[in-house]
């Protein structure tokens, strides 16, 4: 009998124990949970992504391009040839961060603000894209010459704006799309406008654990703010397709591409080779990410 009693009190308790639990767990919010690594990078290849530096990191960034495959065993097949930049990144904040850049091609100095407006997330108020804004400048450092005419500091400056909406669909599929705007305050020629206006695709796709796929193509919308103006059209839109290895701290970008610039300005609006044609530089980046958050 007392057995039966002790039974029948534990299936009380447990059954009083249950109804709490369920209690908690209706007054449990559910967690909002946000994606990372949308990319391995804060660059696709030449084009920004829609990542940010974590705040207190420094990323030390070197990247080259070399002279076209087409130019043969002579120069080497362009690696006789080479153009450089150099770059610092600093994460302000998780999502916000700032960079300069100087580049040995036109003896360029660039800076850039970047901003993630919105992260994807999923549960409560869940977000299916991030939404990255990009400012960014440059300036042309070069002496006046017959071939560079400047008649004042500010006609050597171009401002790009972005956004980059990116999605990760899964660990192995990543894409983008990049309205983008330039504005240059001095043109090539004068049947050029000053503003272009272009739209941007990339993506990536993983292959094995620390190497992904990574490609991108900048297309040059047929308007301008200036009505009868087109961009000049001896330039080309950009394509890159590449190749991401992450080997700890160090990111590796490895990649072919007909732009030799490595600036908004320069590979968004003044590619002067054809993938058709063989103008095809080989280049790569190098990211080193150091922290400096003391915890």
């Amino acid at each position: 009998m007392k057995r039966i009693l002790v039974l029948g009190l534990l299936c009380a308790n447990f059954a009083y124990g249950q109804d709490l639990f369920d209690e908690l767990d209706k007054n449990v919010k559910p967690s909002k949970s946000y994606t990372s690594a949308t990319f391995k990078s804060t660059r696709i290849i030449n084009g920004h992504s829609n990542e940010t530096m974590a705040k207190n990191h420094l990323d030390f960034r070197i990247a080259h391009r070399f002279g076209k495959l087409n130019d043969g065993p002579y120069n080497f097949f362009g690696l006789d040839q080479a153009t450089m930049r150099l770059g610092l990144e600093y994460g302000v904040t998780d999502r916000f961060m700032v960079g300069l850049g100087r580049s040995t091609s036109q003896k360029t100095f660039d800076s850039f603000a970047k901003y993630k407006i919105l992260r994807q997330a999923k549960g409560p108020i869940s977000s299916p894209i991030s939404l990255t804004a990009l400012g960014a400048w440059d300036a042309i450092s070069l002496s006046t010459s017959p071939q560079f005419v400047f008649n004042n500091n500010l006609e050597r400056w171009t401002y790009t704006g972005q956004l980059l909406i990116a999605r990760k669909f899964n660990d192995k599929l990543s894409l983008q799309l990049s309205p983008s705007y330039v504005h240059r305050n001095k043109v090539e020629n004068t049947t050029d406008p000053n503003d272009i206006f272009l739209i941007g695709i990339g993506g990536r796709t993983k292959i094995t654990k620390r190497t992904t796929l990574n490609a991108e193509y900048f297309y040059r919308l047929p308007v301008s703010l200036e009505p009868g103006l087109l961009p000049n059209t001896s330039n080309y839109n950009s394509l890159s397709i590449g190749f991401d290895i992450e080997t700890g701290g160090h990111v590796f970008q490895l990649h072919f591409t007909n732009s030799l610039g490595m600036v908004e300005r320069q590979f968004l609006t003044q590619t002067a080779g054809a993938w058709t044609k063989g103008d095809i530089h080989y280049g790569f980046n190098i990211s080193r990410t150091f922290s400096f958050d003391k915890k």
